[in-house]
């Protein structure tokens, strides 16, 4: 019952409720103690003995001020102020607050009133438990749909989204088109013998476009498709989850065929026996009835499951074997190829500048997923707004891809000069060493405006994508990120916190090339230490030491080793290029940002430059 309604009640009730006390003031009358002529009554009136005459037809009721009650008779065809003014009584006597003078209504209506009164309480004691029923009613229906899935169906009518509007992602879109094909023609595949596949799982790290794939594959397809949270199923009542799944199939199968979509399933998709709580929980029972409705006794085949995660590694076995979810679509992030049309995708709608260039907008944003490329082109698309420009230029779009990576420029914030001198031979020191390694990625830009949580940054992109990373790139980026802190000790005679953070990656770099990369010659090519997780957290709460103190004492003098060498050899370039340095230092503080152009003006590479991973080195 909706709250109008409720109101419509109570107001009922109450109109009920004065109709009650009406009749019962009408039936509240006492009898007359005799009769008197209407000559008395006119010496009454004007004597001021007499507060109230109800008029019934010819018949007057008379209440005194002493309390007595008398009747008299008017003549018919006057009204009785007529007739007692014609008896001599004063106007403003009949009109005094002190004389009341009502009219009684007919016998009849008085007659239907009185049944009213005896019947009206029972009646209202009727609409009362009535009222009671209903809410009592409508908390049962409250409860016998708590248990009812939350899934939200899309009509396959006019689709939204079609492969068309996905990019960067071809292999999962050729591995879905297979998908697509077995909901269109089914027995094109039952006639030979092929089974249809139960399940569809998308791995890949957030924001590669798992959900609009999801959503290009239903519009494709032309069928219903279901989508819902993995969170959506569970709840602090036990069964509740069970419930929601039997009851999102049982819609599936009555709008097969069709695709059901479960979003993050691995907030229902855990391990078994992992819950701190034990093994037979809430979350537990929801798994064990989905793993029973994809793949048990009654299942349908014109159903196919599709579910996205970033963590297949805590997914129950029993949901990744075969028959459940069959397949494993895998969305990687883009490449420069992918990259450039995906900014192909976004950009449509929007106007451009004629010197847009978007394969250079695609080699300067490696290691962007979808979801980042489409922030960076709304925040191109803000900035050209902002700067009251009709449409959204080269710069814009180089702006916004160093808002995505470093965060917004504070350009208001205030620091002295000595900061500001140290900040500039610190980000001069990282774009000097890393200009002079061979193996080092070309510097794009050197700045020293505080960017997000950074004092200042140096931006260096590789030419082309690698998968692959050598032990001499790797030690090449160590060399780098400590040119900040060795040009400080070189040129100051002093140290500062700015080099927090290049400090903690480049240990964190040369521990793992010693325990997990194999990369170290004095350990050799192993793995040293077991990382453990809990798999309902989530996340990585120790490591498993699998070696002696002995060999823990050798790995931690091998990772000195190899940041010490890296930050000799840094400080030994920065001797070398000292004048370089102090060059692109002095420029900095004039102008605050050197292009990669401006840059190489200052200090042409030495070396020729090989292409790599990029890296971003900053001060804290």
């Amino acid at each position: 019952m909706n709250k109008n309604r409720q109101n419509y009640v109570i107001y009922v009730l109450l109109l009920i409720a004065i109709g009650v006390l009406l009749i019962y003031s009408f039936r509240q009358q006492n009898p007359a103690d005799g009769t008197i002529a209407i000559n008395q009554l006119a010496a009454d009136i004007t004597a001021g003995k007499v507060s109230k005459i109800i008029i019934d037809e010819n018949t007057l009721n008379i209440t005194y001020t002493d309390g007595a009650k008398k009747e008299a008779y008017k003549e018919p065809g006057f009204t009785l102020t007529e007739q007692l003014k014609n008896l001599g009584v004063p106007a403003e006597k009949l009109t005094s607050s002190s004389l009341r003078i009502d009219v009684q209504l007919p016998a009849a209506w008085v007659g239907i009133l009185n049944a009213l009164g005896y019947i009206l309480p029972f009646v209202l004691l009727a609409g009362m438990l009535w009222f009671i029923f209903r809410q009592a009613q409508g908390s049962n229906n409250a409860a016998i749909t708590f248990g009812k899935s939350r899934a939200r169906m899309f009509s396959s009518d006019h689709p939204t989204i079609t492969f068309e509007d996905v990019a960067g992602v071809e292999e999962a879109k050729e591995d879905l088109k297979e998908v697509v094909e077995f909901l269109r023609e089914p027995q094109k595949f039952i006639s030979l013998g092929a089974r249809i596949p139960k399940g569809v799982l998308l791995v890949g790290p957030p924001g590669t476009g798992k959900t609009l794939l999801a959503k290009a594959v239903s519009g494709e397809a032309g069928v219903p498709f279901f989508s819902i949270s993995g969170s959506e199923f569970v709840e602090m009542f036990v069964g509740v989850g069970a419930s929601r799944v039997r009851d999102l199939f049982d819609q599936a199968r009555r709008h097969s065929p069709c695709i059901v979509f479960v979003d993050e399933i691995d907030a229902v998709g855990r391990q078994r026996g992992a819950g701190l709580g034990g093994s037979h929980d809430e979350r537990e029972q929801t798994l064990n009835q989905l793993l029973v409705e994809m793949d048990g006794f009654d299942t349908d085949t014109n159903i196919i499951i599709m579910a996205a995660t970033n963590r297949p590694d805590i997914l129950d076995p029993a949901l990744l074997r075969p028959g459940r979810f069959d397949r494993r679509v895998i969305l990687d992030r883009p490449d420069m190829r992918g990259r450039e049309a995906i900014l192909k995708v976004h950009v449509k709608g929007k106007r451009l500048e004629t010197g847009v260039d978007l394969g250079v907008l695609a080699r300067s944003t490696p290691g962007f997923v979808g979801a980042d490329i489409e922030n960076m082109v709304n925040e191109a698309a803000i900035l050209a707004a902002r700067r009251n420009k009709k449409a959204i230029g080269q710069s814009e779009f180089e702006a916004s891809i160093e808002r995505v990576i470093a965060g917004p420029e504070r350009k208001s914030r205030l620091i002295s000069k000595e900061e500001k001198l140290i900040v500039a031979y610190h980000e001069a020191g990282h774009a000097v060493v890393m200009n002079a390694l061979a193996e080092s990625d070309p510097v794009q830009k050197v700045s020293i405006i505080p960017r997000g949580m950074a004092a200042g940054y140096t931006m260096a992109l590789p030419r082309e994508d690698r998968t692959l990373i050598s032990r001499k790139k790797l030690l090449s980026e160590m060399v780098g990120l400590l040119g900040g802190r060795a040009a400080e000790a070189l040129v100051f005679d002093d140290i500062t916190s700015g080099a927090s953070n290049d400090i903690e990656r480049v240990t964190q770099m040369a521990r793992n090339m010693v325990t997990r990369l194999g990369m170290s010659e004095e350990l050799g090519p192993m793995v040293y230490g077991q990382k453990e997780e809990l798999i309902f957290l989530g996340r990585e709460i120790s490591e498993q030491r699998d070696y002696s103190e002995a060999v823990a004492q050798r790995i931690d003098q091998e990772v000195r080793r190899l940041v010490s060498e890296t930050y000799a050899n840094a400080l030994a370039i920065l001797k070398q290029y000292r004048e370089q340095l102090d060059a692109v230092a002095n420029r900095l503080i004039e102008v605050e940002t050197l292009s990669r152009e401006e840059f190489e003006r200052i200090f042409p590479s030495p070396v020729e430059k090989t292409t790599g991973t990029p890296v971003i080195n900053n001060v804290n």
